[in-house]
């Protein structure tokens, strides 16, 4: 007996032991050997709002090539030229940002300073605004054609980094409309062309011809938006789709493995010690759940394997923060006797409810009793930020839309933190913040922001677990897809099917 069910906004019906091929758009009429072909590109979420930039949708139209930044970041997150050639810092408040010449929206307008002011001075006035101008008061100007000045109300020397946000993506007029609305179709800049966007199930892109920089190898790309996990696994099993977000894990026994590639996330799975009331108040009650905790069990028994053990906040994602990790001074511990703990987390990700179950058992192993509360995360967040619980399991963003972990170590740890689900407030640890945000972007910045990781994992208030990983599904005829842990890019100028795969 067929097991039908429906899967995502599309509609469609799953047989589980059948290919969900109509649930990709009608694909372009098959090439013929050595004929260029589409890149078919299976997503695992629609779009929220309507693709526009000002949004989280912003990411889908960076990993599809469609849009474009001032600036880029590379592997350890400095930024380089993109839509500006270079930058230099005027003064504490005013950055001067050169455009590169002879860059063409898709509609054919030529991109000048007065397009970087609009698209600039939409985000910033946009309500709400986009993510990574939280807190942030920029103006920005044109100087001459080919330059813009961008002005900050307190020094940022993260400005560069700030920019490269695919929310700040600059635009062709005629993406502007009334009201706020922002419409990418035929509007940015990057090597792919929006042509067509088909609600929550489907997009295309066409190369553009007439691209700035090295043309697009794959004549298009048709995207298809697949919230099913087993729906993905089976386009890429079948090879209906040559390019596949998210494969689940459950869903790898059933294909090639060499059609499987993992990415190393900036996302860290951490046990938050609550440091300002119960057992744990006490550093040495730390201090000996730390001792307690063994992270292989995790990896092997929950992640299949599929993620790495944590020795800092920071994982294999950031590749610069394990050659400047200190050792951090073990506190002694002492002896447990029967210590009484609640620890929580939630059930939205599928892995931290048997995550829990795990270290329940090691906890309970060293001498605490423990008592475990699982909820949906919405139901959950607000007594886990007022501190009722004295543990809790959180999978958590290392790096935001800046590329720099500062913000998260500010929001997580810091005494006036916003996110302090340790309640942790330690002199130290803000001295060090404190130090390293004040340092601009560069090499002295990461050593200061390994010298604060190193003061908020000696205070044992958060314990990180594992890093997480994501698979991404190719294709054997896929080449050059981008694995990309930001999220930001994914089909490229390189990307393409190579000639004569069916």
């Amino acid at each position: 007996m067929l097991n039908l069910r429906f899967i995502g906004p599309t509609g469609c019906l799953l047989a589980s032991s059948l290919l969900l091929g109509g649930c990709f758009d009608p694909a372009e009429p098959k090439a013929s050997a050595g004929e260029e072909r589409r890149i078919r590109l299976a997503m695992l979420q629609p779009p929220r709002s309507g693709l526009t930039p000002l949004s989280d949708d912003a990411f889908k139209l960076s990993r599809w090539s469609n849009t474009e930044t001032l600036v880029l970041l590379n592997a350890n997150g400095d930024a380089e030229p993109a839509l500006a050639t270079e930058w230099q810092q005027i003064d504490q408040h005013r950055w001067r940002f050169v455009l590169r010449p002879g860059v063409s929206f898709h509609d054919g307008s030529v991109m000048t300073a007065q397009s970087v002011v609009r698209s600039l001075s939409a985000a910033i006035n946009a309500a709400p605004k986009p993510r990574i101008l939280d807190g942030i008061e920029l103006s920005v100007s044109t100087e001459g054609a080919r330059a813009v000045i961008i002005s900050t109300v307190v020094p940022d020397p993260l400005l560069p980094q700030r920019l490269s946000s695919p929310q700040l993506a600059i635009l062709a007029e005629r993406a502007y409309g009334a009201n706020g609305v922002v419409n990418p179709l035929l509007a940015g800049t990057g090597a792919f062309v929006l042509t067509e966007i088909n609600g929550t199930s489907s997009a295309r892109l066409k190369r553009f011809e007439g691209y700035w920089g090295q043309k697009a190898a794959a004549p298009g790309i048709d995207v298809s938006f697949v919230p099913d996990g087993s729906a993905r696994a089976a386009a890429l099993r079948t090879g209906s789709a040559d390019l596949v977000e998210a494969v689940p894990v459950s869903q790898l026994p059933l294909i090639a493995a060499e059609l499987i590639h993992e990415v190393p996330m900036p996302r860290t799975n951490t046990l938050y010690l609550n440091t300002r009331v119960g057992a744990f108040r006490d550093p040495q009650m730390r201090a000996a759940a730390a001792a307690a905790i063994e992270r292989q069990p995790l990896v092997d028994n929950v992640y299949e394997g599929r993620a790495d053990v944590a020795s800092g906040l920071l994982g294999p994602a950031l590749p610069w923060a394990a050659p400047l990790r200190q050792p951090h001074p073990l506190r002694p511990t002492t002896t447990v006797k029967g210590q009484v703990i609640t620890l929580a987390t939630f059930s939205d990700r599928a892995e931290l409810p048997e995550v829990a179950v795990y270290l329940a058992q090691q906890l309970s192993a060293a001498g605490f009793v423990v008592k475990q509360e699982v909820r949906e995360y919405a139901h959950i967040e607000a007594d886990a930020l007022a501190g009722k619980f004295d543990a809790f399991i959180l999978s958590r963003a290392t790096v935001l839309d800046s590329g720099d972990p500062l913000a998260y170590m500010f929001s997580d740890f810091a005494c006036q933190g916003s996110f302090n689900i340790a309640q942790l407030c330690d002199p130290q640890v803000d001295a060090a913040l404190t130090q390293a945000a004040a340092i601009a972007a560069g090499a002295q910045r990461r050593q200061a922001i390994m010298a604060a990781e190193n003061r908020i994992l000696a205070t044992n208030a958060a314990i990180p677990l594992l890093h997480e990983r994501v698979i991404q599904g190719e294709a054997a005829g896929m080449k050059n897809a981008e694995r990309d842990p930001r999220e930001r890019q994914l089909v490229t100028v390189r990307s393409m099917i190579a000639s004569g795969q069916p």
